[in-house]
């Protein structure tokens, strides 16, 4: 068994479970931190934790190699207060119980990496965002803020920190894209309203080489746009899906019929309506190699 243990809090999910895979075949005893803990064949532990209290768990965090910690409700939901809370509450609290945690062992991690997402640069419309620029000011932008706070605010002097801020992943098997695929498989495959928004998105491959990065590159502290070098609208992104997938042309679909739609799915209109045009300046400064640097090829892959 080897010496290396990291520990992946939240890691039962589309990235937690690509994270886990990748760690396990670097050779690294994996933890995952999870509400519903269960027997696994891969080589995984799982340990109870509940995202808010100190419990049995901190004995993986002494000595760990790295936590990472993926924690968070899902933000695909109807941004009601009721949720909204949960959105702020379900982040700050797992970051606030690690951060007690690292207190209370006696070798604490490595290195700590913290999940992000560029919702905190705001709708930018056609601006570029890089690290260097300012917090937005609409609702996700703030709930990103809350969440980073506290992981700033750590007293983690013998940790190194890691801030990713995640775009939209693509992957096969959840997150976005098997939605889009199966609209556009449907002729569905239209822009989101005037499709101009900017959508900064990530191959899971690269977005998981960023994390084995942050925690195997000890040059490697502070905040990282975890994105594709090249943004795209939504409009070219459902051209690139609709030529890949052999679909004709779709027409754009209304604003109010994604609200009305969103409703219906109970998710969140914004999500496919705010525009994010987000550069991963840090991660080509550090000479971070991506895979899927273009969309049509990282399409192609997963497709």
């Amino acid at each position: 068994m080897s010496t290396k243990r990291i520990i992946i809090a939240g890691g039962s999910g589309f990235i937690g479970g690509a994270l886990a895979k990748e760690f396990s075949a670097r050779r690294y005893q994996v933890v995952v931190l999870t509400r519903t803990p269960r027997a696994r064949t891969d080589g995984v532990q799982e340990a109870e934790w509940d995202g808010l209290h100190l419990g049995e768990w901190i004995q993986f965090l002494d000595g760990a190699a790295a936590v990472i910690n993926l924690t968070g409700k899902s933000i695909n939901c109807p941004h009601t207060p009721e949720n909204i809370r949960e959105l702020v509450s379900s982040r700050v609290n797992s970051v606030q119980a690690i951060a007690a945690a690292c207190a209370h062992v006696k070798t604490s991690p490595q290195v700590w990496v913290q999940a992000s997402a560029i919702g905190f640069y705001g709708d930018t419309a056609d601006r570029v965002c890089d690290e260097t620029s300012p917090n937005g000011n609409d609702l996700l932008a703030k709930i990103c803020r809350d969440w980073e706070a506290p992981f700033n605010a750590a007293d983690a002097k013998k940790i190194r920190k890691v801030t990713l801020r995640i775009g939209v992943v693509l992957g096969r098997q959840s997150g976005a894209l098997p939605v889009l695929v199966r609209l556009t498989k449907w002729f569905l495959g239209g822009a989101a309203g005037d499709g101009k928004q900017f959508v900064s998105w990530i191959h899971l491959s690269d977005l998981v080489a960023m994390f084995v990065a942050a925690v195997e590159n000890e040059k490697l502290s502070g905040v990282y746009n975890a994105v594709a070098p090249a943004a795209t609208t939504n409009a070219e992104l459902m051209r690139a899906l609709r030529r890949v997938l052999s679909r004709p042309w779709s027409p754009p679909v209304p604003a109010l019929a994604i609200k009305l739609g969103a409703k219906l799915m109970g998710s969140e209109p914004s999500l496919v309506l705010v525009s994010q045009r987000v550069f991963p300046q840090n991660f080509l400064v550090a000479g971070f190699k991506f895979r899927f640097p273009e969309l049509t090829p990282a399409l192609n892959d997963l497709l």
